[in-house]
């Protein structure tokens, strides 16, 4: 353990890591600001044949602040971003952040019921989105409330020749989408750039001054938006660099943008993260493990953000052993648990720093992670990050603190916790008490100040008296050579209440018989832990970002028990 007057972290970190750290909020906009300063001509944005350095960026950012500003956008004012992993979705985030707006990242793959509440909820005056969208989102117009439509295209994330060509494509294949642009309501993104003019906001308070409205998954039934501020983030920035440490190395890092901008993790890993690099960044639009190997051949990136579903569907495609990963220097792994078998291999492939943490939407999003230089605890989430407070308390009172190795509910207390959610006081106040934010997870502390984390506090199952983890039988599952997905947890039973059932996805070529899975389990867990069903499947639910979706299969248990019911109760009534 550190000296009583250092706090946990610090024992852990390699060098002369200072006791505390002088972190200065910020606007946002500093960040591009000094990049275009300082490495002007440094590459922002690489994108096949389209490449924008750092002093182009914050020119055509300022340009987009002036367009909106000229479309009658004020401080404060909501500005919605639709778009997958392309230029203009970088250029877009830094114009809004210019223009002094409130960014609302989206979900493209959002459906009516979804787009609806979000906008319903945040109010933005403007979307800036893709033509591939407009059939989805012209039909929810009167629903919406959005003022102004800006549109882009895929062409013009291209230089030239292939704008031209990605045209003539789109029209020979009779895919070219004709949109009823009218310089008013929906306004061509061509146009918004045509502008001379920049613009900057002025300075505001980072600490009072929302940047992002970003929205949960909806664990409690709805999505909610995080108000996250220019201090927040800021200060997310400065504690990330603190644990990853990769500035001082005298690599030219290359970022490659696989994480969805929309989600936090990708936004602040691989869009504003480059930025305070002062380094490229490569967009994904969408993630082919296929295409992204020959993106990282040609591209050679050094840092590499990702879910573990990732990483591991990375591993399994044949041709890795024809790439050389050595170029990964530094990894970032979140969202979900990486298990251990597939983190060591691609360690080994990579030869790369890895640092599995723990994040959260509300809290900008990470408060621990393993230091890049310093201990790393295999399947620990690290310690918590710099400036950051981390406590467990019972998960039954939600009050009483628990000592090491002690199983109960982890709070989270920094500079980088949200101010609260959109529109919510309610769910505030339920989630942020005293200033500790209620994660929701279910971890313990070792002696060494190391957080493990056990479970989702929602996902604990009650089995003969019994608290079960879920991840436990996960961890237990993948280390089964057949198995290349697995996820279990607890489902409705008309007698018993609840059972454990695990679902499974075979490697390639593999088949797997539930009994040899049940053996195998019973040789690893105690008898109440094993998962009294076994369902194979071709492939499971998952979020965008990779998350295996327990809520979706707990659904389906739950309507196929229903439907058991009520056709039991008409086979009875018909008797």
């Amino acid at each position: 353990m550190s000296d009583a007057k250092f706090p946990p972290w610090h024992a852990h970190y390699e060098g002369n890591a200072p006791a505390e750290f002088n972190f200065t909020a910020c606007n946002l906009q500093d960040f591009l600001a000094e990049a275009a300063e300082n490495a002007p001509k440094t590459n922002a944005i690489e994108f096949h044949n389209f490449k924008m350095t750092y002093e182009k960026l914050n020119e055509k950012a300022e340009n987009i602040a002036a367009g909106l500003k000229q479309l009658g956008i004020e401080k404060g004012d909501r500005i919605a971003i639709m778009l997958p992993n392309i230029p203009q979705t970088v250029m877009a985030f830094w114009g809004a952040i210019k223009a002094g707006a409130i960014v609302v990242m989206t979900n493209p793959l959002y459906m009516e019921k979804e787009l609806t509440h979000h906008f319903n909820d945040s109010k933005p005056k403007v979307l800036i989105t893709l033509d591939l969208f407009w059939s989805k989102i012209k039909p929810l117009k009167e629903k919406l409330g959005v003022e102004k439509y800006i549109v882009t295209r895929i062409s013009e994330a291209l230089a030239f020749p292939l704008n031209y060509l990605q045209i003539l494509k789109a029209k020979r294949s009779k895919e070219f989408i004709d949109l009823p642009f009218d310089g008013k309501n929906v306004i061509s993104w061509k146009n918004l750039l045509k502008t001379k003019e920049r613009y900057t906001a002025p300075f505001s308070d980072p600490k009072s001054t929302i940047a992002l409205l970003q929205y949960t998954g909806g664990t409690t039934g709805f999505s909610k938006g995080a108000m996250l501020t220019h201090a927040n983030l800021s200060i997310q920035i400065q504690q990330l660099r603190q644990v990853v440490r990769a500035e001082n190395d005298g690599i030219n890092h290359l970022f490659i943008a696989v994480m969805p901008f929309f989600h936090v993790f990708g936004l602040v890993g691989c869009l504003i993260l480059p930025a305070v690099f002062k380094a490229p960044t490569i967009p994904v639009p969408r993630y082919v493990p296929a295409d992204l190997l020959e993106i990282i051949k040609k591209y050679r990136p050094t840092f590499f953000c990702g879910a573990p579903s990732i990483y591991i569907s990375l591993m399994q495609q044949k041709k890795i052993k024809e790439v050389d990963m050595t170029c990964i220097k530094y990894c970032i792994s979140g969202s979900s648990p990486f298990p251990l078998a597939s983190l060591k291999r691609f360690q080994e492939l990579t030869k790369a720093k890895i640092t599995e943490g723990l994040g959260l939407t509300e809290a900008s999003p990470v408060i621990a992670a393993n230091p890049v230089y310093g201990l790393q605890k295999a399947g620990s989430v690290g310690v918590a990050i710099p400036g950051t407070e981390l406590k467990i308390v019972d998960p039954e009172d939600g009050v009483t603190e628990l000592g090491n190795n002690e199983p109960g509910e982890l709070l989270a207390k920094g500079p980088q916790v949200m101010l609260g959610y959109w529109n919510h006081p309610e769910e505030t106040a339920n989630s942020i008490r005293d200033g500790w934010l209620y994660t929701g997870d279910i971890a313990y502390r070792d002696d060494d100040g190391y957080y493990f984390i056990v479970d989702r506090k929602k996902d604990m199952a009650i089995v003969g008296g019994y608290n079960v983890y879920p991840s436990e039988i996960d961890e237990v599952l993948y280390e089964y050579p057949k198995i290349h997905e697995a996820v279990s947890l607890s489902i409705p039973h008309r007698s018993k209440g609840e059972i454990l059932k695990a679902y499974i996805v075979p490697k390639p070529g593999e088949k797997i018989n539930p009994a040899e899975i049940m053996a195998y389990c019973r040789e690893k867990l105690a008898s109440y832990k094993v998962p009294r069903i076994i369902e194979i499947r071709e492939e499971l639910p998952k979020s965008m970002v990779g998350k295996i979706l327990r809520r979706a299969l707990r659904d389906e248990e739950e309507k196929k028990l229903q439907a058991e019911k009520e056709a039991e109760t008409d086979k009875n009534t018909k008797e």
